[in-house]
């Protein structure tokens, strides 16, 4: 998923953290829905089955699925295979997208000396192999290198104030031949440059005891390399299945979608981010096939969510204004099944409740006694669907596993317990809504949204 860990305290009220989003979360909302599911297919529970969605996650987090690589096109292929398997006529939507390709060697030592060091590099870091003198340039700001020649140096900068592409691109213009940046906070470094530029020299990323045990070789010659880093045009896909009305004589024009996306990070299996959403939305697939409905529904798996959602922006790009008018709900599964992460929580871009976060209330409640919390939050792929109008909302567990975005986020992570919750509760809200004899609110467009640039950084607990 590409945003920063959830960060969420049970007390009176809910609150989020490092999404630095409104921090009231509620646990029920007014908006007038108040259709009880009496007469719930409890068959349709039963069928719901959490050891095949954990064999997906199992096959899909063997390797890391990169949008635009090899590994996501065959995650892609064994998704509408699956979906074939299930009954479905399967659609794959290609786009293109100026993409990364992260290095596959990165090295920092201090010439002549031993040391360890753990560097990673930045998104859009690029290829090198530079030695030069290291000195300290502060935060990297123009102010901390006026009247400073940097020529064949090595900047170390720490992190703060200013985005990394800026204290890239301040050190490359005195001269820096390479750029260090270490944390300003415990624990390891990682983030984007924001996007290709031809000036950028090479960067690495270092956690701040390593930045501030790399201080004392101030003075010193440093070497930097990064090898197999490449920025140019990729091909990125979207697998969509469609379920169309099982009762054509009472069959609405209304539209669900339920989705997730099949991409990870470089270097991350990505059980829980995003394998585990993508294998749950073959499992609902699979459970509501057969099932009466009078709506229909678009399972998706989208790809390049983790460069910018670009799967899901792409989908919706591409639907007429009568699809858009006619979607009433997107049900984004974003990693849910991590056993070491927090609690369920929905996720809308404005913090406000619609018809989806009203019906998985009613489904939660139903099924555990108590209403499924809801907050604000953006940064995955339920974004562009609100930023259109469509209800819609992410269901993920918070706050995030430790091992977010990081090669940990493997297998024996994943809780079966916790993909049959979100399982049912997602399940039982889409067929409450797509069955027949649903009678509950029709699905209101919400105003047209824009996710705030501030939503897609990491900021202070409010």
């Amino acid at each position: 998923m590409k945003k920063p860990i959830v960060s969420l305290t049970l007390a009176a009220t809910l609150s989020i953290g490092a999404f630095g989003l409104q921090p009231a979360f509620a646990q029920s909302s007014e908006v007038g829905y108040h259709h009880v599911q009496d007469h719930f297919d409890k068959k349709l529970l039963k069928k719901i089955d959490a050891e095949k969605i954990y064999q997906n996650i199992d096959y899909l987090s063997k390797v890391p699925r990169v949008a635009g690589t090899d590994s996501e096109e065959n995650a892609v292929h064994y998704i509408k295979e699956q979906f074939e398997l299930y009954g479905y006529e399967v659609d794959i939507q290609p786009f293109t997208f100026y993409g990364y390709t992260p290095p596959t060697a990165i090295e920092l030592s201090v010439v002549g000396q031993q040391g360890e060091y753990a560097p990673r590099a930045f998104t859009y870091s690029v290829s090198g192999n530079v030695t030069g003198e290291l000195v300290d340039a502060g935060l990297g700001k123009q102010e901390d290198l006026q009247g400073r020649d940097l020529t064949g140096k090595i900047a170390l900068v720490e992190r703060g104030e200013i985005s990394f592409s800026e204290k890239v691109l301040n050190a490359a213009e005195k001269g820096a031949v390479g750029v260090i940046i270490y944390n300003h906070s415990d624990g390891p470094l990682s983030g984007t440059l924001g996007e290709h530029n031809d000036d950028f020299v090479p960067a690495v990323a270092l956690s701040k005891e390593e930045g501030e045990a790399l201080s004392s070789e101030l003075g010193n010659a440093v070497n930097i390399t990064i090898e197999g880093a490449e920025t140019g045009e990729k091909t990125s896909h979207n697998v969509i299945a469609t379920k169309h009305p099982k009762n054509k004589t009472k069959a609405t024009d209304d539209i669900i979608v339920v989705g997730s996306h099949h991409d990870s990070v470089a270097g991350a299996p990505g059980a829980n981010d995003d394998a585990s959403g993508t294998a749950m939305t073959l499992e609902l697939a699979r459970v509501l096939k057969n099932e009466q409905t009078d709506t229909e529904i678009r399972f998706i798996t989208f790809g390049a969510e983790e460069v910018g959602l670009l799967g899901s922006s792409h989908y919706v790009e591409t639907l007429s204004e009568d699809e858009i008018d006619h979607t009433v709900a997107n049900f984004n599964l974003d990693m849910v099944g991590s056993k070491d992460a927090g609690d369920l929580v929905m996720l809308t871009l404005d913090g406000k409740p619609n018809l989806v976060t009203e019906l998985a209330q009613k489904s939660s409640e139903k099924l555990n006694g108590e209403a499924t919390p809801y907050g604000q939050g953006g940064r995955s792929d339920h974004v562009p669907f609100a930023e259109v109008g469509i209800p819609a909302a992410l269901f993920i567990h918070s706050p995030s596993e430790p091992w977010y975005h990081t090669p940990e986020d493997t297998i024996d992570k994943i809780s079966k317990e916790k993909l049959q919750d979100v399982a049912e509760i997602v399940g039982s809200a889409v067929y409450d809504r797509a069955r027949v004899d649903y009678k509950g609110p029709k699905a209101k467009k919400g105003p047209k949204l824009k996710a705030k640039e501030e939503m897609f950084y990491e900021q202070e607990m409010k």
